[in-house]
Parts: structure tokens; sequence; C-alpha cells
């Protein structure tokens, strides 16, 4: 059994991108760029306008203004600003030459004679500069970048409407046991309805991952042969929970072996998720995570999303956050680096929420992340700082 540090490293060492396509900017979420985007133009491409107001020369602010011309957004100055000159401007509107400064409307009268008269004894320029954002040929994004929906409006930006992304891959996910059903189906007094297939599928979603549901395997080796050989010819990467551990009906690692899969670890010192396993071919990625739900959420988050995020081109960049306890937290059993569901209060302090164990799958619906508990340490004590992952 390996450390669960080990176990991140030997997954992530066997990745590889499977080359990039040009896909449209709308529909890029998720995607990692695989290529850097440059500006086709100054940002701002003119100096601008940032406010309504009267585009004049600073020097001139004490003397009644005369107005020559009217700028709208979307058009360009006719007249150069003289003495004591202005144009009313609009917001985003260009400057016009010979002015360094706009007023605000709010900051001025107008006069009899139709002038205005600027009622404040000083004014800010108000006024962006050519360039001052961002430059031609300036990088934008660089590669590598995951896209949000933040990184949508600089696509526009720069007229990048079409972009060279990293290709993602397939996933297929099965799940095993005799005693699952679909949730659809009302259990009869030996059954559970199969959540794990559904709560993976829907992590794989979040990340804008193409799936394949193969459905559940019955507890035999030749069903979990046919499964296994369904998910290899539909998918990169198979996910698998159930059927891991070491009793009468866990067929996997035989199964695996079968078609030619290295099983590169079955074990990990970690919890909850101990026999997970996982291995690989030329071509495919492996997982068998255990049939308890939250042990399943676990290593989805923790070790599958890092190679999936490699394949894609990007290192998985999960965020920790340092925090203090709330309460004591104390472990019986300190073999294993333990991952627990907690809550994070308004003041940031770490609290325990109700927790069964790794079948407790309505305990994730209320944390706020996982709270690291280390190998050997047993207890933590109040107002301790700890590593917290949200979720």
């Amino acid at each position: 059994m390996i450390s669960f540090e080990e176990a991140i490293s030997r997954v992530t060492q066997t990745a590889r991108v499977l080359g990039t396509e040009s896909v449209d900017f709308q529909q890029s979420l998720g995607r990692v760029l695989a290529q850097d985007i440059r500006s086709d133009m100054d940002m701002p491409p003119f100096d601008k306008s940032t406010m309504d107001g009267y585009a004049c020369k600073s020097e001139d602010l004490p003397n009644h203004l005369e107005i020559i011309e009217i700028i709208p957004a979307g058009h360009f100055p006719k007249k150069e600003i003289g003495k004591n000159q202005c144009a009313k401007i609009m917001t985003g509107a260009p400057v016009p030459l010979g002015a360094d400064t706009v007023i605000m409307v709010e900051h001025t009268e107008i006069l009899s004679d139709g002038k205005i008269r600027f009622t404040k004894e000083k004014s800010k320029p108000n006024i962006s500069k050519r360039a001052e954002d961002v430059h031609f040929g300036d990088i934008v994004l660089a590669k590598g970048t995951r896209i949000s929906a933040k990184h949508i409006p600089v696509f526009a930006g720069v007229g990048a409407t079409k972009i060279e992304v990293f290709k993602r891959p397939t996933v297929a996910v099965i799940s095993t046991g005799d005693e699952l059903v679909e949730p659809n189906i009302q259990p009869n007094n030996s059954q559970i309805r199969n959540t794990n297939a559904y709560q993976l599928l829907a992590a794989l979603a979040e990340l804008n991952i193409e799936t394949n549901y193969i459905g559940i395997a019955k507890d035999t080796k030749q069903c979990t042969s046919d499964f296994i050989l369904k998910a290899l010819q539909s998918a990169d990467i198979i996910l698998l929970s159930g059927a891991v551990s070491k009793g009468d009906y866990d067929f996997v690692p035989e199964v695996l072996k079968d078609f030619g899969i290295e099983i590169l670890f079955h074990g990990i010192q970690v919890k909850p998720g101990q026999h997970t396993i996982f291995g690989t071919s030329d071509k495919k990625w492996f997982f068998g995570v255990p049939g308890n739900p939250v042990s399943a959420f676990v290593q989805f988050e923790f070790l599958i999303k890092p190679l999936i995020f490699k394949i894609m081109g990007r290192n998985y960049d999960e965020k920790y956050l340092r925090l203090p306890l709330g309460e004591d937290f104390v472990r019986r059993e300190a073999s294993r680096k333990s991952f627990e569901p907690i809550i994070i209060n308004s003041e940031g302090y770490v609290h325990r929420i109700p927790y069964n164990g790794s079948a407790h799958i309505n305990a994730l619906s209320y944390a706020d992340g996982f709270m690291v508990f280390e190998k050997g340490i047993t207890q933590l004590s109040k107002n301790q700082l700890v590593d917290v992952r949200q979720i």
C-alpha cells in the first residue's frame, strides 16, 4: 500500500495530451488553451472618456467654455478643442484633439449664452489613454489557461472567435454490484440505489468532459469483463466504482490483467478510498474506486481530477486554505491520511458536521470542504491552523 502523495505522483506521471482542436470561443468553457491569445489592437484603441461630460483643456477650467461639438459614443470627433472651448462627450467616446480633461456633467452649469462653467476647483482627467490596458500584440491569455466565464469577453475583445484548445479525454463510468438498482427503481430489502455513477457523471459534467455511462455490472467475472471491454472501446479513461477490495466477488484486478492493463497500485494509505486501484495501457487509464459514495467523491476530487487536467494540458492547481479549528478534532485510528468533511462558519472557523463514514453521502451536501488529517496525527486542537480544501 502506497502513500497518497505517491499515488498522485504515479497517476500524473502517466498523463499525456491527446492533441489539440479548434473550437468556437463560446463553446470553450472548461477547456485549456493550446495557444497564446494576442491582442489584434490597442485597448483602448483611442483616448476615450470615462464618463459623460465636457472635454476641454485643464488650463481653461476657470473660464467660461464654448461648446463646439457633441461627441456620442461610436463617433469620432470632427473638431479640435481650442482656447476656452469644449465638446460635450459621452462615456466611451473618443476624446478630441486639444483636450486633456473631461469634466463631469454634474460639475457644470449652463450659462445664459449657451456656454458652460465648471463649478468645482479641480477635476481628474477622466480619460482612459490609448493602449493603457493592452498594446497591439500583447498576450492577453496564455497557453495553459483553463477557460472560465471571465475569459470569454477577453476572446471577444480581441476577435479570437476560433481558438486552439487541448482535446479532452472521454470518460466511461461503470458501477458494480448485485445490490444496486437505478434511481428510478424502488429497492427491495437487499438493494440500494446507484448513487456513485450519477455523482461521477455530474462531477465530470462540471469539467465539461464527454461521458459514457455503461451501466451496472453484476458481480460476475464475465459481466465485469464485458462492461470493462465496452468502456475500453468507447473512452480514454474508465471510472469504475465497487468491486475493488478483497472480497470474493471483486474481480476487477483479475479482469484488468486479462485486458493487458498494468496495475500501478492497488491500495492507498488514505481514508476514505483505501482500496482504490489504478492502471494504464498504451492508450487508456483505469480507476477503480470503492463503492462507498464519499470514497468515490474524495478519490475523484483528489486523485482523478489531477490526471484529467494534465491530459487537457494543465497542472491541477488545487487550492488549500489555512484555517483555524473552531473545536478540538480527535480520531482513534491514524495509520492513514484522512480527509474529513467540514463546514466553515462566517468567521472562517472549521467545524465538524455529522459524518458516519464513507457511506454517508448526505454529509457531502452540507460540507464546505475537507480538512486534512495527516498520517500519525490523532488530535487537533481548537484554534490550530489546518489545511482545508474547499469543494
